[in-house]
């Protein structure tokens, strides 16, 4: 006999993309290592950064802009 597919509770939320990225998780989704994120910002060609209280932060669309900065940066390469 065939399992039944469960199916989520009414209370359940589907997953959203995050807002915005602490550096290590922005590091994590992009595949970075933090080294390379470093020297990507110490070369001018890091993403956008903002101060969150004690935070700096990665918004979502800051890491989209940075992805087609990099993408542009290597087509004309």
């Amino acid at each position: 006999m065939a399992d039944k597919p469960k199916t989520p509770g009414k209370w359940r939320i589907p997953p959203q993309a995050a807002a915005a990225f602490t550096i290590d998780e922005f590091c994590a989704a992009h595949r970075l290592s933090p080294a390379m994120y470093w020297k990507l910002k110490a070369d001018g060609r890091g993403p956008r950064e903002m101060q969150v209280g004690r935070r700096r932060m990665i918004s979502a669309e800051a890491a989209a802009r940075w992805r087609r900065q990099r993408e542009r940066a290597a087509a004309t390469a």
